[in-house]
């Protein structure tokens, strides 16, 4: 009676545990799901997110995806509605375990880039649509089957909690990630083992040895120099930097930590206190002037440039003349003035006001002949050597846009995650 009373007992405390295997319930899986085109979801997407087609990007932009995505969200091959050629992957999620479903479903991959996205930009005027609607980047990890993102400022509003549930992020309800390519499983495990280090030191880093910086028209970067700012994170990491505060603004971070992917810390820590930049660092991304080459000469190893996002989207869609070129001056209109720019953005939408004018000229030059090319090639010219070369938000987007086989695409465009 007692060894009896002890299985009944056990029995109550752990059901199933005295069922044979066949009755015991199995355990919850989530279904395996692709993208797909969907006529009901569609329309619905359509009228929700309300961008303009140069918000949506060609499937020329899109890195590959596992075949099934093992996922209760949402998975949707958003086609924009004026323009069918245009779309996006798009999840839709719940905020309540978004991170745990995200991070389990196999869809993204420690070094991915979140970009936050906000659909209301499109119309607000010529800067947020040139920006295509991209305001700020985080550095995605998957640990422990959870997806999370480290940002510059790193501090609480941005990365407390880091499962996309700080202030910051319950503001945000869109979000495209875009994925370095060919990222091997050694570079992510060092991106990893970087994040980590970054992630666990950020209230210690700072305010005292990192801050952020407003002016995104004031990079670190400096072509033909060193980029010393990318050896200062390193240091950073492993405790070794002892030079002044270092402000970053959270594209040129994202930028930094994905230049350490060659690097393991516990092997290189080293270097990154002595002289001299550790052999290991390598850009992610060749930064880009203001306007690149590839729109005029479409050569094979041209680049893109920061203003041009836009016009490579409506390049794709072979329209006629005429209705290119009404397409070309919505980009530079203005038919909403309500928006969430940060201070930071809407300084530099002012210091760029006078150059959204010869932007346009430059627009419409591309596709002239003669003298209207000729205006364009000088008016892109201007540009590039007014603005130095840079690494915006929305570059990384600008980036998945150039053509597969061009070695300067570093960059996949993946999904763009819809928080419902």
């Amino acid at each position: 009676m007692r060894v009896r009373s002890i299985l009944v007992a056990a029995s109550l405390l752990l059901p199933g545990l005295l069922l044979p295997a066949a009755a015991q319930a199995p355990l919850k899986q989530a279904p395996l799901k692709e993208f797909s085109r969907s006529e009901r979801a569609n329309p619905r997407l359509a009228r929700s997110l309300a961008i303009p087609a140069f918000f949506a990007l060609p499937d020329s932009a899109r890195g590959p995806l596992p075949n099934k995505i093992a996922t209760t969200d949402t998975l949707v091959d958003f086609r924009h509605p004026d323009a069918p050629t245009l779309g996006l992957r798009v999840i839709e999620t719940a905020r309540s375990g978004m991170a745990e479903r995200l991070g389990n479903s196999g869809v993204f991959q420690t070094g991915d880039l979140i970009l936050s996205f906000w659909p209301g930009w499109g119309g607000a005027g010529p800067y947020p649509n040139v920006q295509m609607g991209v305001s700020h980047v985080g550095v995605a990890y998957v640990k422990d089957g959870v997806l999370h993102n480290l940002d510059n400022p790193l501090n609480a509003e941005y990365n407390k909690p880091s499962n996309l549930r700080s202030a910051n992020y319950r503001e945000v309800s869109h979000m495209h990630v875009v994925r370095p390519r060919s990222l091997t499983d050694s570079q992510r495990a060092n991106l990893l083992a970087w994040i980590t280090r970054l992630a666990d030191a950020q209230t210690t880093l700072y305010g005292t040895q990192l801050d952020f910086n407003a002016d995104y028209n004031a990079p670190k970067f400096k072509a033909g120099q060193s980029p010393e700012f990318v050896k200062a994170i390193g240091a950073m990491a492993v405790g070794r930097y002892t030079g002044p505060k270092l402000a970053l603004y959270c594209s040129e971070f994202a930028w930094a930590v994905l230049s350490l992917r060659n690097c393991e810390p516990d092997r290189t820590a080293s270097d990154f206190a002595g002289r001299g930049m550790p052999r290991c660092v390598a850009e992610p991304m060749q930064p880009m002037l203001a306007t690149g080459d590839y729109m005029m000469t479409r050569g094979r190893r041209a680049n893109a440039g920061l203003a041009d996002g836009p016009l490579m989207v409506i390049d794709t869609m072979s329209l006629a003349p005429d209705a290119r070129a009404k397409m070309i001056d919505t980009v530079f209109a203005q038919t909403r003035r309500d928006n969430k720019m940060s201070s930071g953005h809407r300084e530099v939408a002012k210091q760029m006001e006078p150059k959204f004018k010869p932007l346009q000229a430059y627009y419409a030059g591309v596709y002239g002949s003669g003298a209207e090319k000729q205006t364009a090639q000088a008016i892109a010219q201007g540009f590039r050597a007014e603005i130095p070369q840079n690494y915006s938000p929305t570059s990384y987007l600008i980036n998945t846009l150039l053509p597969s086989d061009n070695p300067n695409r570093t960059m996949d465009y993946i999904a763009t995650i819809v928080v419902k």
